[in-house]
């Protein structure tokens, strides 16, 4: 299979659905916004889900989103933003049909959104040959976005990789002096990327997956894979889960006892603040890896966390930080260009160069391909005095690339993580690292 399949193939049912919509849709090609100009209102549309199994983490990215502009106004150097927002209920055909909607009726030259990887997907492969509009993406995170699959036009303003936390997290977790792993995650895209994350750099080390289970998304009961686990098998346990279900799996994996008997490494979304509010006492103590933590004692984080708190009486997750940092990018870059629209390329340009150095997720900019270096956190579930559960930072792991210790040319030669490819037998050389090769002796 060649690089360009893999991402291809995962597709498929996007470009499908694409091409039968096209066929029904009115004729006349899309876009034709005036908006892409150095003049009047910006129309911004806002792709996110509020209904449907992912609604609390979409309605978190909504209020992220429309926090940043009640706290700093809607003119921009001259240029009123006017936002539409769309529900499309985490599914891709929602995605394709809420996206022509904004563009070819409302004039909309700028989308944002949206939240699961295979909706980012399918918002891709919409925006992609549009000349005269921007996509922001701050969430979807499926990793070939930024490598084997790249759209120019598509760009991760506050977003990241499935897998650059995990990458971290599998080095880390043998410099605990783990060597057995079992690994638990959801049978999807963004399931396998974590995965492989973790395991390629555990492995590379010369760490052992001992176990690998996967749960469909969704999975309503996961008693049949915790009692499936041997704890006296394995040193440590690395778990991804998404959504409701991971409210589901925490109070089970407590439940069965193995909170007490074998240590838990999570995924970002397994504790995200989003879930940890519907959790309780068997949270606390568990540790994850994500690229924030809304704990962390930095002015730029607790002057968001506080300002969400005050607007929403709750803490913001990952994906309201993902929006409001989306919407101070776009502002910073749209103040350089004195607010002018009208040449697309050039206005891409300075977007991709932007480098934030106070967002609520630290410093962040983009590297060549498009992939967002940022600061990685091991964090810990802890209780404030209001009896909220929130993510305490224990370790910062500063400039972390989507490609890891890895030569990007050599990394990008292998498929994207999936089922099949999880990264355990590469690689096989230090000639396919640029830095820290543990392969070396």
């Amino acid at each position: 299979m060649t690089n360009r399949n893999a991402f291809h193939l995962r597709k498929a049912h996007i470009a499908l659905a694409l091409v039968l919509m096209l066929v029904v849709a009115a004729c006349g090609a899309p876009g034709g916004s005036e908006a892409s100009s150095d003049e009047g209102p910006i129309t911004v549309g806002v792709i996110v889900p509020t209904t449907g199994v992912v609604a609390a983490a979409g309605t978190d990215m909504l209020n992220g989103w429309n926090l940043y502009w009640e706290l700093n106004g809607n003119e921009v150097a001259g240029r009123t933003i006017e936002t539409i927002h769309e529900d499309n209920a985490g599914e891709p055909t929602n995605t394709l049909t809420k996206a022509r909607k904004l563009v070819e009726q409302d004039g909309a030259s700028v989308i944002v959104g949206t939240l699961l990887a295979n909706t980012a997907l399918a918002l891709a492969e919409y925006v992609d040959p549009l000349d005269d509009v921007i996509g922001l993406n701050p969430a979807g995170s499926a990793d070939d976005l930024s490598q084997r699959g790249i759209v120019d036009n598509y760009v991760r303003a506050g977003g990241w990789q499935s897998s650059s936390p995990t990458h971290v997290a599998g080095n880390w977790a043998y410099d605990q002096g783990y060597r057995r792993i079992i690994t638990l995650c959801q049978d999807y895209a963004f399931g396998h990327e974590n995965c492989g994350g973790f395991i390629n750099t555990f492995t590379d080390r010369g760490g052992e997956v001992v176990q690998q289970l996967w749960a469909p998304l969704g999975t309503p009961d996961y008693s049949s894979y915790l009692s499936d686990i041997d704890p006296q098998s394995a040193d440590a346990a690395f778990v991804l889960t998404v959504g409701a279900d991971s409210g589901r799996f925490v109070k089970q994996w407590s439940d069965f006892g193995l909170k007490d008997e074998l240590p838990l490494i999570g995924g970002e979304t397994t504790l995200d603040q989003s879930l940890l509010r519907a959790m309780g006492d068997e949270a606390i103590g568990l540790e994850s890896f994500g690229h924030y933590a809304e704990g962390r004692e930095d002015a730029a984080t607790q002057e968001f966390v506080d300002a969400y708190l005050e607007a929403y009486d709750l803490l913001p997750s990952y994906y309201a930080a993902s929006t409001y940092t989306a919407a101070q990018w776009f502002v910073e870059t749209l103040e350089t260009e004195d607010g002018d629209m009208s040449d697309i390329p050039a206005f891409l340009e300075t977007l991709k160069a932007y480098q934030v150095e106070n967002s609520p997720f630290g410093p962040m900019e983009l590297d060549e391909y498009g992939g967002t270096i940022a600061t990685m956190y091991l964090r810990e579930v802890a209780q404030d005095d209001e009896g909220r559960l929130y993510n305490a930072v224990v370790e910062e792991f500063p400039g972390i690339s989507q490609f890891w210790n890895y030569d990007p040319e050599a990394f990008l030669a292998q498929p994207v993580y999936t089922r099949e490819y999880l990264g355990e037998d590469w690689p096989e050389s230090c000639d396919q690292f640029v830095s820290d090769c543990p392969l070396e002796g």
